[in-house]
């Protein structure tokens, strides 16, 4: 069985005031929750975060990791300065990393691979355009995603991926329960494909396309869908909602 896991993906909001008044509220919300709880925050943010969220289930990942140690990546973040502050989790590939800063599935690759050598689980973001969905290319789209952001990876069950269909982020849009739920199995079938059918068996897939604590019962209740990477909701109390779909 695979464990259940919510995100949030704070993006660039938050301060270390408002961002730890809502740790302290969201905590004894999320505490019985039955799945895994994170929180991806800006890099400025980390240590304040991480402080805030002592002694609770709430883990603090990162918004991006960077493939090199160390040298002249002006605004990048490196592996080891996640670990000392003892970072879970690092999301790789966001959509608007893609489309605003030129991230390639090349690149996607060589810091996912960077991740998984330094024991922090990426959180590989994977989807389409609205664009590409009516041009009936997703299940390419989605494949050259995959082949390329997931090249020499040893073991996929390490690997958290999302689906983000990006017509459906910040939009208001969200895909149906259906069509969540098909584009999530056809992500599983092709990591079956790359890897073995077992090892996609383990691999946990989120939803990140505006699950919310009205749609997030529904879309939780698929047979392919894992979990959620939120965005808006993730930055007020509607989170914990989320956190307990099951409840």
């Amino acid at each position: 069985m695979r464990k259940p896991f919510i995100a949030g993906n704070w993006k660039m909001n938050m301060t270390a005031a408002t961002g730890a008044a809502l740790i302290k509220e969201l905590a004894p919300l999320v505490a019985n929750a039955n799945c895994d709880v994170a929180l991806c925050v800006p890099a400025i943010l980390i240590p304040a975060m991480t402080e805030a969220a002592k002694g609770t289930n709430i883990k603090i990942g990162a918004e991006n990791i960077h493939w090199a140690a160390s040298g002249a990546y002006t605004g990048e973040i490196s592996a080891d300065m996640l670990k000392e502050y003892g970072v879970e989790y690092a999301i790789i590939g966001h959509s608007e990393r893609r489309q605003y800063f030129g991230e390639t599935d090349e690149m996607v690759n060589k810091r996912t691979l960077t991740a998984l050598a330094n024991g922090i689980t990426p959180i590989v973001c994977v989807g389409e355009t609205l664009e590409e969905r009516e041009g009936g290319v997703t299940e390419k789209v989605l494949d050259k995603q995959l082949e390329i952001g997931l090249k020499d990876v040893e073991d996929v069950a390490k690997i958290v991926i999302a689906y983000e269909p990006v017509w459906a982020i910040g939009t208001g849009k969200t895909a149906t329960d259906e069509q969540a739920q098909e584009t999530i199995a056809y992500i599983r079938k092709k990591i079956g494909e790359i890897f073995c059918p077992k090892c996609a068996e383990k691999v946990v897939i989120q939803y990140g396309g505006s699950m919310n604590a009205k749609n997030c019962k529904g879309l939780m209740a698929q047979p392919d869908i894992d979990g959620g990477l939120i965005g808006g909701a993730s930055l007020k109390l509607d989170f914990a909602t989320i956190v307990n779909f099951d409840k």
